[in-house]
């Protein structure tokens, strides 16, 4: 005998959460969940079947419809756009630029030049003479509204913050904590639902395909394979061939009727004329080695 027992796994982390939060859940929260999430998945189940149905039908559109217009579009608008806005930076944007540069670093030295000189000389003694005369008013004002502050915050706080302080306690979360495991639940409620859903929608899809491939496919293959194929032969054979060979007789025989009524009509045509060659005849025939 094993003396030793073997360490039990541990259950996933989802099953740990699910459990703990089991564990801490109250009467209140069991009762919500069960209705909410019948009522949820009764409601999400039309409504995840027509997202299967319309989800197919845009990608159906999107491969075939959109994506070439969209490359198209692309395209002229490259044309139309993109290329002239190249040319413009190339051959217009980049020489103006440069030629702004070079003003500016011929135009602006000396003004900079002549405004440091100007803050130098003039407004930092102006500054310094308007500091020494206004920083007691500045103190005696920041004294004022530091007082003013104090007071606007005291009277604040008894008339606004206290009795905001205490609705927050005893009645927002209170009835928030409420709301939350409501929420909450119509959370998870909806996940399953989607998820159920989802598993439905893929078994109504399953159900439709079976079902139009037995009623349309199946009969029609059917029907293709032992009514029309041997009838096409039969037809083929019995009809198509002999009126073929008929057809192709009958040409014959016109061909040879014209050619009969042109020859009585216009007599035997002449046979052509002999050419006369250059080249002498006969065993006196020059050759290039003679």
């Amino acid at each position: 005998m094993d003396m030793q027992k073997r360490p039990q796994s541990p259950p996933p982390p989802q099953q740990q959460s699910q459990s703990q939060h089991a564990e801490g859940e109250g009467c209140l929260v069991v009762a919500i969940r069960i209705p909410v999430r019948i009522f949820v998945f009764l409601v999400v189940l039309p409504i995840r079947l027509l997202w299967d149905a319309f989800a197919a039908t845009a990608r159906f559109l999107w491969r075939y419809v959109l994506a070439p217009v969209g490359r198209a579009v692309g395209r002229v608008l490259h044309t139309l756009l993109v290329v002239p806005l190249i040319w413009l930076y190339r051959h217009l944007l980049t020489p103006l630029g440069h030629a702004l540069r070079w003003v500016c670093a011929r135009v602006f030295p000396p003004a900079g030049r002549a405004l440091v000189w100007f803050y130098a000389r003039v407004l930092t003694p102006i500054g310094h003479v308007l500091v020494r005369i206004l920083v007691p008013v500045a103190k005696a004002l920041e004294w004022v509204f530091e007082m003013l502050g104090t007071a606007l915050y005291r009277t604040v706080r008894v008339l606004l913050v206290l009795p905001a302080l205490a609705l927050w306690r005893w009645i927002l979360a209170p009835a928030g904590r409420v709301l939350g495991i409501v929420l909450r639940e119509i959370g998870e409620a909806l996940g399953h639902a989607w998820r159920a859903a989802g598993y439905v929608a893929r078994a109504v899809g399953r159900v439709v395909g079976t079902l139009f491939r037995w009623i349309f496919l199946e009969p029609a293959r059917w029907l293709y394979r032992t009514v029309l194929t041997p009838v096409g032969h039969v037809v083929r054979d019995l009809v198509l061939h002999p009126v073929a060979e008929a057809a192709r007789a009958i040409g014959r025989t016109v061909r040879q009727a014209r050619a009969d009524l042109r020859r009585a009509l216009f007599g035997e045509p002449r046979p052509p004329a002999p050419v006369h060659r250059r080249e002498p005849g006969g065993r006196d025939t020059r050759t290039l080695d003679g």
